[in-house]
């Protein structure tokens, strides 16, 4: 086949991949505004977060369910995706919040939102050595310029007179990334799968296990919050873990994981901006070299052009689709299905072979050489 002038960059992916950041950064002051207002148990708090985020999702299915658009044209959960979602689970939905909420307990808000940026570099990591996702020199430059911002805030959290009481809590949100990280990698696996049924799956399992770990463990009585105050960590939990990871697994789809994984570093950056809001902390001259850099690569992401000569394999795979170069294939009922439309049902890929523009998503997971 002749090669493609296709150079359309997946736009899309950035723009979920940004949203799912911003929400998941600001999760991390309010988490520690609820843990500071009610002693709630950091598990406990873990467990409503997911249990909003699960609850919020189940909503929102059923409602497509009721209006006849059940998956919104997305493929469902097969049992071959289930082991990669329960690894997905255990360390991202249960011993990763864990951790977290451990960590913030013990930890600043802003520090704490900060060191989070480790969790798009283990993702990253664990992308190019573990599962060997392309990485380019733009890529692992900018990833660098994100991560080096991180660690210019935190060192001057660090260099504070309570920096001292913060060590064990930054080691235990560093594990809780590094749950994450594994998470976002085994998640990829079934993100052409319904983003939100798998965000509910995940959050419900999640939910009900760290709710019941805070009330086998804790040995005083369990403090429940008020309505109020649990309420908002239900709303919370939605947004910033429900939605957010729908967001997520979208991103993954169009993006790979450690493209993925960069973007959503910045979630620290937008939790630090919240909690200098909230308690009206000034805006430091190390803020704004982090800000800098952060800036720096957040563009060298943006601007990124990775095209070459590449081969598709031949595949046989569900996913919501649209017809395009890389879905050309015929229906037995085309009446049903008007051009352009999306849709989803069992389709095989013939072997390819073209150049254009092209970023790790579904079916650009090739080797390099």
């Amino acid at each position: 086949m002749e090669p493609s002038t296709n150079s359309k960059m997946p736009a899309k992916g950035v723009i979920y991949a940004l949203l799912a950041a911003v929400l998941f950064g600001i999760t991390t002051p309010f988490a520690k505004s609820l843990l500071v207002e009610t002693q709630i148990q950091p598990l406990f708090l873990a467990g409503l977060f997911y249990l909003g985020s699960s609850i919020g999702l189940a909503v929102y299915l059923l409602a497509t369910k009721l209006f006849r658009q059940a998956n919104n044209g997305e493929a469902s959960l097969q049992k071959a995706d289930l082991g990669w979602l329960g690894g997905a689970i255990l360390f991202g939905g249960i011993i990763a919040p864990a951790l977290l909420m451990f960590g913030l307990s013990i930890s600043r808000a802003s520090s704490a939102s900060l060191f989070l940026n480790l969790e798009g570099v283990f993702t990253a990591l664990i992308a190019w050595l573990v599962f060997h996702e392309n990485c380019d020199k733009r890529i692992f430059l900018g990833m660098v310029a994100v991560v080096s911002g991180g660690i210019v805030l935190s060192g001057a959290e660090l260099d504070s007179s309570a920096a001292s009481s913060n060590y064990s809590g930054l080691l235990l949100i560093a594990g809780a990334c590094l749950g994450w990280a594994v998470d976002n990698n085994l998640t990829r696996k079934v993100s052409n799968a319904n983003p939100v049924q798998i965000t509910c799956i995940k959050g419900l399992f999640a939910g009900l296990v760290n709710v019941s770990l805070a009330i086998k463990f804790t040995t005083a009585a369990l403090t429940a919050p008020g309505p109020i105050y649990i309420g908002a960590a239900l709303l919370v939990g939605f947004l910033g873990y429900g939605v957010s990871l729908v967001l997520f697994v979208l991103a993954l789809r169009h993006l790979g994981t450690a493209r993925t994984g960069a973007y959503f570093a910045l979630a620290p950056f937008v939790g630090a901006l919240i909690a200098i809001v909230l308690v009206n902390e000034p805006i430091t001259p190390s803020f704004m070299v982090a800000s800098a850099l952060m800036a720096l690569g957040l563009w060298l992401h943006l601007s990124e052009s990775h095209s070459h000569y590449h081969v598709h394999e031949a595949t046989t795979h569900a996913h919501k689709h649209s017809h395009d170069e890389h879905h050309n294939h015929a229906h037995l009922h085309t009446s049903d299905i008007p051009p352009g439309k999306p849709h989803t049902h069992v389709h095989s890929h013939e072997p390819l072979a073209h150049s254009h523009a092209h970023f790790p998503d579904a079916h650009h997971r090739h080797k390099h050489f």
